[in-house]
């Protein structure tokens, strides 16, 4: 190639180079944002399973001390449930609220474990129930049909929770905009598990009661759900606010704008007079300075004069000193 071609062949490819470089330079950096991404999607997976476990390990270490007290195995179910809200971004008294008593029109009062605040003022109901008799008959028992017993023991006992927790109609309460079911928490996973797998039909038919079984981890799965719904809800009415104040700023803007060219023509009307009234001190004949300036001629006492440039532009302006004055 001549020199010549050489540069018309790099005035070619020196974009299309650029055009790579840029567009290798995009790629990297929208790898590093999906590393990123992933990253974090495995720590919060991570962070779900070893919460799994731990409450998992949590519950077996409490089944002996827990069983066949009712009152002790409620109060570590709201516990459990306590610890999740805690994990869920969602802020206490905030977007939900613990133990709050609610009066239906008839004077009954009821008291459910959670109450999750939606956007819209809506709401949802979580309600912490523990059965572990019946699963650790299952667990414990080296017996088949011992087993058996305890696993139909425990189907039973959720069954008439559910039943239980129905006949409460928390999501008519008059007091709640609720949505048109209620969350039945079971705090331990492998008892949950064990439920829906040998009973199909239990959560449709919790579901046809307007009641819906949720375990640790299905349970922080839906309050992370809601904790993003709240952001979002958040940065829209963020937006919104922006919005109206610069709305509002823009129309005090205008008014501020509009009174400028009020004070402008309030100034010229002023020039206007300036000017007017400058013409009778110095222009035509007559004018006050050449009157007052004969007054001095002719004899009057002052201690002060009048600037040069004054007289000087009185005497140009209106000839004062022509035979005719």
């Amino acid at each position: 190639f001549t020199e010549q071609n050489k540069e018309r062949l790099s005035e070619i490819l020196n974009p299309l180079k650029e055009k790579i470089s840029d567009f290798e330079k995009k790629v990297e950096e929208t790898n590093k944002e999906s590393i990123k991404g992933h990253a974090s999607l495995r720590e919060q997976l991570q962070m779900l399973k070893d919460m799994n476990q731990q409450i998992t390990q949590e519950a077996k270490n409490l089944t002996e001390a827990l069983k066949g007290q009712s009152k002790t195995q409620g109060n570590w179910g709201e516990f459990i449930l306590e610890s999740i809200l805690e994990k869920s971004g969602l802020v206490k008294g905030r977007e939900y609220v613990v133990q709050e008593s609610l009066i239906t029109e008839s004077g009954k009062r009821f008291q459910p474990d959670v109450i999750i605040k939606l956007p819209e003022n809506k709401s949802i109901v979580i309600d912490s129930k523990v059965s572990l008799v019946g699963y650790e008959k299952f667990v414990s028992s080296e017996d088949e049909h011992e087993k058996q017993l305890g696993l139909r023991e425990h189907i039973n006992s959720i069954r008439s929770h559910i039943k239980n927790l129905s006949g409460k109609n928390y999501q008519n309460l008059y007091q709640l905009e609720s949505l048109d079911f209620v969350l039945m928490f079971m705090p331990i996973e492998p008892a949950f598990a064990l439920a829906v797998q040998n009973d199909q039909t239990i959560f449709n038919d919790a579901f046809e009661m307007n009641i819906v079984i949720v375990s640790p981890s299905t349970l922080l799965a839906t309050l992370r759900t809601i904790s993003s719904i709240w952001r979002q809800e958040n940065q829209n009415r963020n937006a919104l606010e922006i919005a109206r104040q610069a709305g509002s700023l823009y129309d005090k803007f205008v008014n501020f704008y509009n009174d400028l060219i009020d004070v402008g023509k309030k100034m010229d009307s002023a020039k206007d007079s300036y000017e007017s009234a400058m013409k009778k001190i110095h222009d035509g004949r007559g004018n006050l300075i050449s009157g007052v300036e004969k007054i001095k001629e002719l004899g009057a006492k002052a201690s002060k004069n009048l600037p040069p440039a004054a007289i000087n532009r009185a005497d140009i302006d209106s000839d004062t000193n022509s035979p005719d004055n």
